[in-house]
């Protein structure tokens, strides 16, 4: 593992990487409909909140307290996807 190779998978998952204040933004304004899980890449849960409107308020409303993690969670995946397609080992502690 060269230093290089960091360098370029940390400076492509700047790219990929999801904002935590984007994704409550679309929460806040489109969360019934499930804005906030398209921008995450839930598209099979954003299509349902789509047509139940988000579980009748009440899906929205507890995405709401999860988007966080939701959006560590995203990034963690993203991540060390990036750095496995460089063939970097992430010895990051996850928590």
């Amino acid at each position: 593992m060269s230093g290089r190779s960091l360098e370029q998978a940390e400076f492509e998952y700047t790219f990929v990487r999801k904002d935590p204040r984007v994704a409550y933004g679309l929460w806040a304004v489109s969360g019934i409909f499930g804005g906030h899980r398209f921008y995450l890449g839930d598209t099979g849960r954003s299509v349902a909140m789509l047509f139940t409107l988000g579980g009748l308020g009440v899906w929205a409303l507890v995405d709401g307290l999860f988007i966080a993690r939701r959006v560590r969670a995203v990034n963690d995946a993203r991540r060390a996807a990036i750095l496995a397609r460089h063939g970097i080992v992430d010895q990051t502690p996850l928590g």
